[in-house]
C-alpha cells in the first residue's frame, strides 16, 4: 500500500511512526494491523476505506431489470415473496427474494402497500410524580375460584410516587361500573375531587369504557393508557400483583368464596401498605412514603451508619450506605430520562 510505503520512508528519515501516521489521518494501531503477520501488508479493514466492487455484485442493468419487473402492472401489488416463485414457474430467475427486497429498499420503494393500515409507532405515556396523589396506576387481576372456569376479580389502584394502594376491591365479575365506583371512592378518600391527577391503566374494556371515562371527566382525572400489546407500560401495577401472588402467604388452593378472597386481599393490602419495607423506596413502607415520613426515617438511618463508621473506621473502605430517596418517580420514562438517571446514579 502506498500509505505504508510513505510511512516507512518517513521512519527511515528519522520521523516517529505516530507523527507520520497522524499526517495521513490514521492511528498507529491501524498501521500495526496493516503490517501484522511478519510484516505482510494486509488489506485496509477500515469502514471508510474504498473497496473494489465484488464480482458477484449486481450491475446497474440488473438492478434496473429488477425494479422494472417489480413495478410492472402484473407484479406492482405483489411482494417479492410472490414475485420470485412466479418467475421461477416461468423458468426465469432474476435474483433472490432478499435481493429484491434490498434493491427495492435502496430505491426507496419498500413501503407499506395494501388496504391494511400501516404499522405506526405509538408514543409512550410518560409521567413524572414529585409527590403523592399526582399519578395513579390501576389494573385488574384474576384470583382463582373454587369453581373451575370462574374467577374473582381484584381491582387495585396505587400511587406511583409512594407505591401505596389507595383503593382496592374484589368483585365476582369485571366491569367498568365497578371500576368507576372504585375511582370515586379513592378520590374521596384521598381528597382528589377536581384536583390534578393522572390515572394510568391498560387498554382493557373496563379501563376505556364509557362509564369509566365519564367518571374520570367528572372528577377531573386525566386518562393515560399503555401502548397496545405492550405489557410493561403499566409496570408498577404488574409488579405489585407479582409481589402479591409470589409471597409465602398466598393461598396454594383456590379461594372457597368471594368473601374469603376479599378477606385475604384486605389483609395483604394492610401488610403491603404498613409493614412491607419496599426495596424501591429504600426499604420504607409505602404508607410512610405517602405520609411524608420517609426522609426523616432515612436521615436517622444515615446517622446510625455514620456513627458506626466513626466507632470503627477500619471496617469502612468507602462512604456509608446511600439512604437518599429520589424526589421524582417516572412512569415510563423516555430514553433521555433513563440515560440522565444512570449518569446521576
Amino acid at each position: 500500500m502506498q500509505c505504508v510505503a510513505l510511512i516507512q520512508e518517513a521512519a527511515q528519515a528519522g520521523c516517529r511512526l505516530a507523527v507520520a501516521c497522524r499526517e495521513i489521518n490514521i492511528t498507529l494501531r491501524t498501521l500495526q494491523r496493516w503490517q501484522a503477520d511478519g510484516g505482510t501488508i494486509k488489506a485496509d479493514g477500515r469502514i471508510t476505506a474504498q473497496r473494489e466492487t465484488p464480482a458477484h455484485a449486481l450491475s446497474t442493468e440488473e438492478r434496473q431489470q429488477i425494479l422494472s419487473v417489480a413495478n410492472s402492472a402484473e407484479f406492482a401489488s405483489l411482494p417479492p415473496s410472490q414475485i420470485v416463485p412466479t418467475l421461477a414457474d416461468r423458468g426465469v430467475y432474476l435474483a433472490s427474494e432478499s435481493t429484491f427486497y434490498r434493491v427495492l429498499r435502496q430505491a426507496g420503494q419498500q413501503h407499506h402497500r395494501g388496504r391494511a393500515r400501516a404499522p405506526r409507532k405509538r408514543p409512550v405515556s410518560s409521567h413524572c410524580a414529585t409527590g403523592p396523589n399526582q399519578v395513579w396506576a390501576w389494573d385488574i387481576t384474576y384470583l382463582p375460584s373454587a369453581i373451575k372456569g370462574e374467577y374473582h376479580y381484584w381491582y387495585m389502584m396505587l400511587d406511583v410516587f409512594s407505591r401505596k394502594i389507595v383503593a382496592h376491591e374484589v368483585h365476582p365479575h369485571e366491569g367498568m361500573t365497578e371500576a368507576s365506583q372504585l375511582l370515586r371512592r379513592a378520590s374521596l378518600a384521598e381528597g382528589r375531587i377536581m384536583q390534578p391527577l393522572v390515572l394510568h391503566s391498560d387498554n382493557g374494556s373496563s379501563m376505556k369504557g364509557s362509564t369509566m371515562l365519564a367518571t374520570m371527566q367528572q372528577l377531573g382525572v386525566v386518562a393515560s393508557f399503555s401502548r397496545p400489546r405492550v405489557s410493561n407500560d403499566n409496570a408498577y401495577a404488574e409488579t405489585l400483583f407479582k409481589t402479591c401472588k409470589y409471597r409465602p402467604g398466598y393461598p396454594q388452593k383456590p379461594f372457597e368464596s368471594l368473601e374469603a378472597a376479599q378477606l385475604w386481599v384486605q389483609g395483604f393490602v394492610r401488610w403491603y401498605n404498613h409493614e412491607h419495607k419496599h426495596s424501591g423506596l429504600k426499604f420504607v413502607t409505602p404508607a410512610q412514603r405517602h405520609q411524608g415520613l420517609a426522609h426523616d426515617i432515612l436521615a436517622r438511618r444515615k446517622r446510625v451508619y455514620e456513627e458506626a463508621k466513626t466507632r470503627q473506621p477500619h471496617r469502612w473502605s468507602k462512604e456509608t450506605r446511600n439512604w437518599k430517596l429520589k424526589d421524582e418517580v417516572w412512569l415510563n420514562p423516555e430514553r433521555s430520562q433513563v440515560d440522565s438517571a444512570k449518569q446521576s446514579a
